[in-house]
């Protein structure tokens, strides 16, 4: 039998790395399963985030914010009752966080409530981000909501 030496340990050290590192990249493939990127134009809205961040402090500074809620027909966003919603321009985006494909993009007209409703029937269930904007005389909000459909 062979004596080990220091060459000896600094083979096998390596090929342990080795093999720990291939391991991670085979065995270990759930983290590229869901890595989509949210939008395809990501470079060009990154330009334009500055609105959004401007949005976001307008909608911030109201006194009362639109809400959801969820119920059985499904995903309810409510403005506040005293809302003038003339002049108003409302759109959703309904982001699905681990398929793309089950993104929801619509605008939509509030109702006499001074709501909207996303139907059930195009819900899956799973976590969603839900960015509400609206415009109203030219000035632009946008909120985000987390929701888990269930």
């Amino acid at each position: 039998m062979k004596n080990f030496s220091w060459g000896h340990g600094i083979v096998i050290a390596l090929a342990a790395f080795i093999i720990f590192i291939l391991s991670m990249m085979f065995l270990f493939t759930n983290g590229q399963k869901n890595s989509e990127m949210v939008t395809d134009n990501y470079y060009e809205e990154e330009l334009k985030y500055q609105d959004v961040i401007d949005a976001k402090k307008r909608a911030d500074d109201l006194q009362e914010k639109p809400v959801y809620k969820q119920d059985k027909s499904g995903i309810v966003i409510s403005f506040p009752k005293d809302y003038d919603n003339s002049n108003t321009t409302v759109k959703f985006v309904l982001n699905r966080t681990d398929d793309q494909n089950l993104d929801i993009h619509r605008t939509v007209q509030l109702d006499a409530n001074k709501s909207f409703t996303i139907p059930t029937q195009v819900l899956k269930l799973g976590n969603y981000t839900l960015r509400l904007t609206w415009t109203r005389d030219k000035t632009d909000y946008r909120m985000d909501y987390d929701v888990i459909w269930k």
